[in-house]
């Protein structure tokens, strides 16, 4: 008897591509994820080694990085909600709108359907008949795929989005807290430059294996764009460190 989670296999599909059911969801929590970590991870940085820049004191650095690690995944998560949300009720609002035009002109949607089919490069019996056995067996599933790329059956969750995007940022918000936290001035500030580019480094490599994409642009970017900002603002505390003292 097979269980009921496992996740069943679009037969015929290349064991290497993403065909299998729950695509977008997938992809909505490593979106979610990858952001997240990589704002947490350089956020609380560029926080605490601005501080850390100004002061060589433990109590204002702990202070200044927890308020960001907490203001940043509260809103990275309030973020994320209505960024999917938003996705969600436009996909919802499509979803009813194709469900209402089957009902009250199914013919034409067959029509509309045969037409799409032929657009993509199939002989006009052949559209009518792959048209004619994907209705027979679910007709809106047919249009929402063929007419707006949307499975029902996927439709994102603002909240997975949310969670997935809060505990990244904090768990990348814990690396430079925890580096700059427990090691002695000044060696801290060149141990979370150091820690904070390669977890980047890590985040930007993983996310793009995931994707397919160029690992090493992706690293490439993720470190650079960590490095400014941690330079510009152990500049900007070093500069108002200096100033006050």
């Amino acid at each position: 008897m097979t269980s009921s989670a496992a996740v069943p296999e679009t037969p015929g599909a290349h064991p290497d591509e993403p065909h299998r059911l729950g695509l977008s969801q997938r992809l909505n929590w490593l979106r979610a994820g990858v952001l997240g970590a990589n704002d947490g991870i350089v956020s609380t940085a560029a926080v605490v080694v601005g501080v850390a820049g100004a002061t060589s004191e433990v109590i204002p650095v702990l202070l200044a990085g927890s308020a960001a690690l907490v203001g940043g995944a509260i809103s990275m998560a309030l973020g994320e909600y209505v960024s999917v949300s938003s996705q969600r009720d436009t996909e919802r609002a499509l979803i009813e709108k194709e469900r209402k035009e089957l009902l009250e002109d199914p013919d034409a949607e067959f029509a509309e359907l045969v037409g799409l089919y032929e657009q993509q490069g199939l002989s006009r019996a052949t559209a009518e008949r792959v048209a004619a056995e994907l209705t027979e067996k679910d007709a809106l599933k047919a249009h929402l795929s063929v007419e707006l790329n949307i499975d029902q059956d996927d439709v994102v969750s603002p909240w997975h989005a949310a969670l997935a995007s809060a505990v990244a940022f904090t768990v990348g918000a814990l690396l430079p807290m925890a580096t700059i936290l427990l090691l002695p001035h000044p060696a801290r500030i060149i141990a979370t430059f150091v820690a904070v580019l390669i977890a980047l480094a890590l985040t930007g490599y993983v996310a793009a294996w995931l994707g397919g994409a160029r690992r090493g642009l992706a690293v490439a970017r993720t470190m650079i764009g960590g490095a400014i900002a941690l330079a510009a603002t152990f500049l900007v505390g070093t500069l108002f460190g200096t100033a006050i003292g």
